[in-house]
């Protein structure tokens, strides 16, 4: 398969054939190792067969529904029980102890395809006749193809979900028959019927995916690795649909494996974290990482006592001692996601905590008071049914719908705790609170916030329930830790609540983030309406600036921002795809997908006039959280809520061909840039450029003259006013050595954030 797939050395293959087999849920038992740098882990997969071989059961939707129903009531008093005798096929115990109950969402049929990820994927390719034969060919055993890379895959079985206790409740038949064949129909059986239970099981959901990942093996399967996949096949089964739907996996990652990093902190103690490797997670366990395999996921962490473990779940884990000097950490998350958006990370963190007599509780309590929206009592599409697929969705929550500020932790290496107490601790609820004043319930529960190594390659990444700060952001003043902290969760709304259907379509995600900062941004700091606009003026010029820097040097295909155009969304017939320039390396030092979508976005707001534009981003959110995206599913949404638009000519299909087809700089924002130049900050600078240029040109004078100069006075300058001034005399062919001398007092630049 991978031979036939040829792609180039910068692009990276989608290989799991999704179309076929599809994941619904993870359980991961991990062992983390930081004398040989490894993970050694156990994870167990469960299984719907895909689209592509769905078969109509034998009773219909009521039926299996009241069904599920009935078992909910049934054991809805019962407590969830973990085994605790040691399994044959397990080497360890998982600890459950720490479940929080979530919101009901609604129900709805699993048909969007897509992924959060913010990757590239251009041309789908057809593999299927490598990776499986139809149920009318017959004559091949069925291959399930997994992603995987840089990975020693030790051991795969099938898992006897029907030897766990209780099981037979979700049966449609009172015994289980002993033929081979019919007890692999009725391990499946029983597979549907838990990964299809309502969303108000969840809590039973979950401790039945630990039970049935701890049941004895049922045979090895044999299996195959290549450079990007495994393959796993059972001997003489020749069908998705006749596939075990639990499959166990014994596997290793490697030292030099490209989903995790393996690094000491700013405290020199060691640690190891997902750095948001293009490759996402292959190289930490085996998965499918194509667009439609959103899914859930549960795991255990083991570790030595004295590091902590931090992850993309709902639950704020505390650890468990399971012997002397060894720690357990369990999180889960209800929600479906791709499997690149799982993020881990464990090393020696400290928790920041604030010092300060108010309270946490009284923090956010102040916080909900004040910033509750009274737009949101207004729309009649809050009380209506959500439309992704069932889960405890946070939307339909009563009390998270009222929830401004979300509870929020943060971790530090010990060097920088008291950075982080004094700058980050307090900015966290002032940025949650903006974000939610402008777009409403925030789709995640909780949030942590990790200040990572510094070998992080960027500002931030965001994740479920967690982002990653660069330690940069910390020194000089609150403006850059601030702005990057409300990028980072804006991306809880657009690229991981919401995310785009196609990886080619990143600007979903990054341009939206780039755009809502600055409104964050400016309501965290309570800026008046015009300070607001000056400070966003300043913003788009920078803006513009480093744009039109980047189109200048750099390839034209890597500028478009829909590169497969009509063919956008488009999948092939197994599901497997390749990532265009996915592996590039270019790729990762471009921002045109934040700077065109910002672009785009802040366009858009003008021409409809913020409040409206802000009420349809809204919107928008309520009616797509949960499900992936294409860009017309909002332009049309806005267009269709906007007819005025559409009378004067702004329809998607000019959109797309002046600003998301094309390379380059779009035509409208060629005729908006000169307008930022009359902007009061930016002219400001201007002044201060000129006397900085002048008092060169007189030091030059003087120092051949030898005159005393008469003292210049400068005026004081935000922090975007000195990037922009910076940069301004860098344009200029010399300065004397005085002038950055001067500079560098004049400013304090040694103090000034890592923008500057």
């Amino acid at each position: 398969m991978e031979t036939q797939l040829d792609p180039m050395k910068d692009d990276l293959p989608l290989m799991a054939n999704t179309s076929y087999m599809l994941v619904k849920h993870y359980v991961l038992d991990l062992d983390m190792d930081f004398k040989s740098k490894v993970i050694e882990g156990i994870i167990v997969l469960f299984f719907e067969t895909g689209s592509q071989y769905k078969k109509t059961s034998s009773t219909g939707k009521e039926g299996c529904q009241s069904h599920f129903d009935e078992t909910c009531k049934i054991r809805a008093s019962e407590p969830c029980h973990t085994l605790v005798a040691s399994v044959s096929a397990c080497s360890s115990k998982m600890e459950y102890n720490d479940l929080a109950v979530c919101g009901k969402g609604e129900e709805d049929p699993f048909d969007k395809n897509g992924d959060h990820s913010n990757k590239e994927q251009a041309s789908g390719i057809s593999s299927s006749k490598d990776c499986c034969d139809t149920e009318n060919h017959g004559n091949k055993d069925f291959l399930l193809v997994l992603d995987c890379c840089d990975l020693s895959v030790l051991k795969v079985e099938e898992v006897d979900v029907a030897a766990v206790s209780g099981i037979e409740k979700f049966t449609r038949s009172a015994k289980l028959n002993d033929v081979s064949k019919d007890m692999g129909n009725t391990r499946n059986q029983i597979v549907h019927e838990l990964v299809t239970l309502p969303a108000d099981c969840w809590k039973e959901q979950l401790c039945y995916f630990t039970r049935c990942s701890r049941a004895p093996g049922c045979g090895e399967l044999p299996f195959t690795t290549g450079t990007w996949s495994l393959e796993i096949r059972k001997p003489g089964i020749q069908t998705p649909a006749d596939f075990p739907h639990a499959i166990r996996i014994w596997y290793k990652t490697k030292p030099e494996g490209r989903s995790v990093t393996w690094t000491t902190d700013q405290s020199g103690r060691p640690c190891v974290y997902t750095m948001g490797s293009p490759i996402n997670n292959r190289a930490l366990f085996p998965c499918q990482e194509p667009p439609v395999a959103l899914s859930t996921w549960q795991a255990s962490v083991r570790t030595a006592a004295g590091f902590v473990v931090l992850m993309s779940g709902e639950n704020s884990a505390e650890p468990v001692q399971l012997q002397e000097g060894v720690l357990s950490w369990y999180y889960y998350v209800t929600m479906p996601m791709p499997a690149s958006t799982f993020t881990i990370a464990v090393g020696c963190w400290q928790e920041v905590k604030q010092k300060s007599q108010q309270s946490f509780t009284g923090a956010i309590q102040t916080n909900t008071e004040f910033s509750l929206p009274s737009s949101q009592a207004g729309f009649s599409w809050h009380e209506e049914i959500c439309s992704h697929v069932e889960y405890p969705c946070r939307f339909q929550n009563p009390a998270a719908r009222l929830e401004a500020v979300i509870p929020y932790r943060v971790f530090a290496p010990s060097c920088l705790m008291e950075c982080c107490e004094e700058r980050l601790l307090q900015l966290i609820p002032q940025c949650l609170s903006a974000a939610y004043t402008t777009l409403g319930t925030h789709p995640f529960s909780r949030l942590d916030v990790l200040i990572v190594p510094s070998n992080f390659s960027s500002l931030g990444m965001a994740s479920p329930h967690i982002i990653f700060l660069s330690q940069s952001v910390l020194p000089g003043g609150s403006h850059l830790c601030g702005t990057r902290l409300c990028h980072e969760i804006a991306h809880a709304w657009f690229g991981l609540a919401i995310g785009a259907r196609d990886w080619t379509e990143e600007w979903i995600s990054e341009g939206f983030a780039t755009f809502l900062e600055d409104i964050f941004w400016a309501r965290a700091q309570q800026l008046s309406h015009d300070e607001e606009k000056g400070q966003q003026e300043l913003k788009a010029l920078l803006r513009w600036r480093r744009l039109r820097d980047e189109v200048q040097n750099s390839e034209e295909e890597l500028q478009v921002l829909r590169p497969k155009k009509e063919s956008t969304g488009e999948l092939s017939e197994s599901g497997a795809s390749i990532i265009k320039y996915g592996l590039k390396a270019e790729k990762a030092f471009m921002q045109v997908h934040y700077l065109k979508g910002y672009f785009l976005l802040r366009s858009l707001s003008r021409t409809m006039g913020e409040a409206s534009y802000l009420t349809c981003l809204q919107k928008f959110v309520h009616k797509f959280h949960g499900q992936l995206v294409l860009s017309q599913d909002f332009l049309r949404m806005l267009l269709e809520d906007n007819p005025e638009q559409k009378e004067s000519g702004l329809t998607v299909e000019n959109i797309f061909q002046n600003w998301l087809d094309t390379s380059g700089i779009p035509k409208p924002l060629l005729q908006e840039s000169e307008t930022w130049k009359d902007c009061q900050l930016v002219q400001q600078v201007s002044d201060e450029v000129t006397k900085w240029v002048q008092t060169d040109q007189r030091i030059r004078k003087s120092s051949r003259k030898k005159r005393r100069q008469d003292e210049v006075i400068f005026q004081k300058l935000l922090p975007d006013q000195l990037v922009l001034l910076l940069e301004s005399l860098l344009e200029e062919k010399t300065l004397c050595p005085r002038i950055l001398q001067c500079l560098k007092k004049t400013y304090q630049l040694q103090k000034q954030d890592a923008e500057v």
